[in-house]
């Protein structure tokens, strides 16, 4: 489930306790836990309820000044769902990639996730390329290095967020940089590209 950034700092402060959807089918289920721009979240439950029946404090538990912006917003069909939603804690790839010590298993284990991902890719080996393409441009626009890589910017982007989650880089709101942990992998591990 996508939260907007303000939504999702909101769930983390404890401001924003609700979410509403409009879904052909439920989407998230009780005690699914997803990461977020400003950490985990946990969705508690799901109901349906009828859009007429949001209340202007439950669209402002979900972050909307009233429920009739919020239900604008919603999409045109499926049924109306009233998520809670609670902070989980913060997003464990935090911690990792300030990580910078990294030990010869670390580096090693590393490696066979990087030459997995790279033998499961229908465009060939690109996680190395891709760390190296980041370093040497730091924030750059994700179209940009998409681009230098003859790629298009939606499966780029896919692809860094599989080095992201292995703690190897840092979203910015434009571009990424290669995390101290990536640098460490650099500069320890073997493969080359």
């Amino acid at each position: 489930m996508l939260l907007p950034m303000k939504v999702a700092q909101g769930v983390a402060d404890g401001s924003v306790s609700l979410a509403f959807r409009r879904w052909r089918r439920q989407d998230v289920q009780p005690g699914q836990v997803f990461t977020t721009s400003a950490g985990m979240v946990r969705v508690d439950s799901v109901t349906v309820v009828s859009a007429d029946d949001i209340t202007d404090e439950e669209a402002q538990l979900a972050g909307w000044p009233d429920a009739e912006r919020l239900r604008r917003r919603l999409a045109p069909e499926g049924e109306t769902y009233r998520i809670e939603l609670a902070y989980a804690g913060p997003d464990p790839r935090v911690a990792l990639r300030s990580s910078d010590s990294l030990t010869e298993e670390d580096v090693a284990d590393l490696d066979r996730r990087l030459e997995r991902l790279d033998r499961a890719s229908s465009h060939g080996a690109w996680t190395l390329h891709y760390l190296e393409l980041i370093r040497e441009h730091p924030q750059r626009r994700a179209p940009d290095l998409a681009e230098l890589v003859g790629r298009e910017t939606a499966p780029f982007k896919i692809d860094v967020r599989k080095l992201k989650n292995l703690g190897l880089t840092v979203s910015f709101p434009v571009g990424y940089e290669v995390s101290p942990r990536g640098m460490a992998y650099l500069s320890s591990t073997t493969r080359r590209r």
